[in-house]
């Protein structure tokens, strides 16, 4: 006689998994609001404030960093209780 395993259907990510995707989801938010501004109200006049640091490299590294914290949050096994 074989013996019948059952199977626990659940999530397929745990409640730490979610918290490290809220964490990568804020730092992406971050990265965003760094990119923005340097806007100029008249389109006659140039504003170079566009090509400052924080817009050309700080934001996109932020941005990276933040996108590769979400596939680890996705990727990390969660633990289980046995």
């Amino acid at each position: 006689m074989a013996k019948k395993e059952i199977k626990e259907t659940g999530f397929a990510l745990s409640k730490e998994n979610y918290k490290l995707m809220a964490i990568g989801f804020a730092i992406i938010v971050v990265g965003f609001i760094l990119m923005a501004g340097g806007g100029s109200d008249d389109p006659n006049v140039f504003n170079p404030s566009i090509f400052s640091f924080r817009r050309i490299t700080l934001a996109p590294i932020v941005l990276v960093i933040g996108f590769a914290f979400e596939i680890y949050a996705i990727m990390k096994k969660p633990k289980t209780n046995s």
